[in-house]
């Protein structure tokens, strides 16, 4: 049985897509960019938030791009909960998870305030050994140094270990790190890209990680 699970945030324990994309069509739209329809921020985040405005205004100067930042953290910070919610089944096997004694922890490149913000607002009861986001001294995913953070708060031997996240940036960190991944088909990317980076498994709903956690059979 596996004893550490860590999980991605966005796209695997909610979909918070339609808050980060309204905050970074407010940064454009101030500014006199275009705004991008929702359903293509599926495929511009996960990079981190600076990676997020490079991809929603390509041609703009880094000045500019220091300026999209500013306005969409100033709007992200107040409207991150308006419409994210977490995926169907997610509180549920947090809680089962930590009730069988399985501790759990959060990796994220959304940055750390923000990150933590969001976990104490919708899973206030459940105790993660680590929540971790982008900062200064932290390098993002799929650098996996963010894992072996995880690893110096909660010492846990790697085949333990399952990392679960919804995109090939979490597939490649849980590879770099040496630790078994699961990818969930419900987040912002799809199956293919998933099977693409060599994901060990690939998972439907939430009783599939608890499978795995335990090593029952998959059916």
């Amino acid at each position: 049985m596996k004893k550490l699970v860590i999980f991605d945030l966005d796209g695997t324990l909610l979909n918070t897509i339609a808050d980060l994309g309204n905050a970074c069509n407010y940064a454009l739209k101030t500014l006199g960019y275009a705004e991008h329809p929702l359903p293509s921020y599926n495929y511009m985040v996960g990079n981190g938030v600076r990676t997020l405005m490079q991809r929603a205004a390509p041609d703009a100067s880094p000045e500019v791009i220091e300026t999209l930042l500013k306005l969409f953290r100033e709007y992200y910070d107040n409207h991150a909960m308006d419409l994210t919610v977490p995926y169907p089944g997610i509180r549920e096997l947090l809680r089962q998870l930590t009730d069988m004694g399985v501790a759990v922890a959060v990796t994220s490149n959304k940055y750390q305030a923000a990150v933590e913000k969001i976990i104490s607002h919708y899973f206030p009861e459940i105790p993660f050994v680590a929540v971790l986001g982008e900062s200064a001294d932290r390098s993002k995913k799929p650098d996996p140094s963010i894992v072996f953070e995880v690893l110096g708060k909660h010492p846990t031997p790697k085949n333990d270990v399952l990392y679960v996240g919804d995109s090939a940036v979490d597939m490649e960190t849980a590879r770099r790190a040496c630790i078994e991944s699961a990818g969930v088909t419900w987040g912002f990317r799809p199956v293919s890209e998933l099977t693409d980076a060599n994901a060990n498994h690939i998972v439907s709903d939430t009783g599939e990680i608890l499978a795995l956690v335990t090593r029952a059979e998959l059916t």
